[in-house]
């Protein structure tokens, strides 16, 4: 039985559409070039990183108490630091998301008094109770965040900005979000944000530069710690974990700036000197081993996705040729109806939890219902396969992840089939 017959046999999808998708795979099979490429030189950049610092089996090994020389927690850092061109950093399962790592940075970083200048417009919804509006808010603390827009077309206001931070004084950190969260515009590639890192630095030598780098590991040849910017931080349940860490987050960046955030992270003057885990760290350095090839299955995916969905006449960010900054591709859907249906099916494709029904809901730190596609082996981790997104104009869907890229693909299969009514009329299949 060939693939399409076998696909439609077992998985209860209409021939017809399961030929549509191989048709588009055909088309955007030279664009996966590009990415395994690009894996090819991070898993080079991974493996000298685990070679540099002599990482042996004794490193896996559990900790308890207060984790006095845990070799396995320092040499973990080591590995992160080196891969990303960082000089230091903190790699940890007591961070528990990208929102958490992110905030834990800024609290080190700044003082009352100090403002926090982005340059990427406002970020995104579960870090805005961090800056201000929530209890312990760095608002709380006397310190202050404004933000220079984007440009029409999504790119950084180099000039806004300038003029923005040259007008105030107290601006100590400045901010750059790299992915899109629920924006529709491109994420920043390496090259970007190091060309606008490069124009902030020469005008303010002496002001932090940090990003978001969630979402945005491995998706290029370089982080944004090698281009000039002083802290990155990001989740482990998104693509540095590789889909095997079970939780955590780091911070990564300058020595002198990572033992402030340390400081912070655990106790002034204790900073990582402590910190035992008695699970062990064996599915961290696999999942950091695992990565690059992990980010390459995710974005051949999101690019099949962006080619079928343009196909059909949906708005779709990035193109399926695009140059990508990130894991993520946005569809606008333009109505609940079809995007909820996109969303359900792709819950339908997860191995685990694939009998559940996704409503939407309110979810802590959102302004409106988010309706959301997680299973599959570690809860809520985005490098696998996932799908969300507000229920909001102009309903727009968030897919990103997969660990294999054959599950992207069943994946899509099962959205189009789940949007049934949206697609019946659509004379492009």
């Amino acid at each position: 039985m060939d693939i399409i017959s076998y696909i439609s046999k077992h998985f209860h999808i209409d021939p017809k559409l399961v030929e549509f998708v191989f048709e588009c795979e055909k088309e955007v099979a030279p664009v996966f070039k590009s990415f395994q490429e690009t894996a090819q030189a991070n898993q080079f950049r991974v493996i000298e990183a685990f070679q540099k610092n002599d990482v042996s089996a004794r490193h896996f090994y559990a900790s308890t108490g207060y984790g006095y020389g845990d070799e396995g927690r320092e040499k973990l850092c080591r590995v992160f630091a080196d891969a990303f061109g960082a000089e230091e950093a903190i790699v940890s399962p007591m961070l528990m998301s990208g929102t958490h790592a992110i905030s834990t940075a800024l609290f080190g970083l700044l003082r009352p008094g100090d403002t926090l200048y982005s340059l990427t417009g406002k970020p995104y919804d579960t870090l805005l109770s961090t800056l201000y509006g929530a209890s312990g808010s760095l608002e709380e603390y006397g310190i202050r965040f404004r933000c220079a827009p984007l440009k029409n077309d999504g790119r950084i206001d180099i000039d806004a900005a300038i003029a923005g931070i040259k007008s105030d004084p107290t601006v100590k950190v400045i901010y750059l979000q790299r992915s899109t969260g629920y924006e529709i515009r491109p994420a920043f590639t390496v090259e970007a944000l190091g060309k606008a890192i490069a124009a902030i630095r020469g005008e303010f030598p002496d002001r932090i530069i940090m990003v978001d780098n969630c979402y945005g590991e491995f998706v290029c040849t370089e982080e944004p710690t090698s281009v000039g910017a002083d802290v990155i931080a990001g989740s482990l349940i998104k693509n540095p974990g590789g889909g095997i860490a079970p939780t955590g987050g780091y911070i990564a960046g300058k020595s002198g700036l990572i033992e402030k955030i340390a400081g912070r992270f655990s106790a002034p003057g204790i900073g990582t000197e402590i910190g035992s885990y008695a699970f062990g760290y064996q599915q961290y350095y696999q999942g950091f081993f695992m990565a690059p090839h992990t980010v390459c299955q995710a974005l051949q995916g999101v690019a099949l996705a962006a080619r079928i969905f343009e196909r059909l006449g949906y708005q779709s960010q990035p193109s399926c040729n695009a140059i990508r900054g990130d894991i993520t591709q946005s569809i606008i859907f333009g109505n609940e109806e079809a995007m909820t249906g996109f969303i359900r099916g792709i819950q339908r494709a997860s191995a685990i939890d694939g009998h559940v029904v996704p409503y939407a809901w309110d979810m802590p730190g959102y302004d409106d219902k988010v309706i959301m596609a997680a299973g599959t082996f570690v809860q809520g981790a985005s490098v696998e396969l996932t799908a969300d997104g507000p229920i909001r104009e102009p309903y727009a869907a968030y897919l990103q992840g997969a660990l294999t890229y054959e599950h992207a693909k069943l994946g899509i299969l099962y959205a189009l089939d789940s949007m049934g009514a949206a697609l019946q009329n659509n004379r492009k299949i």
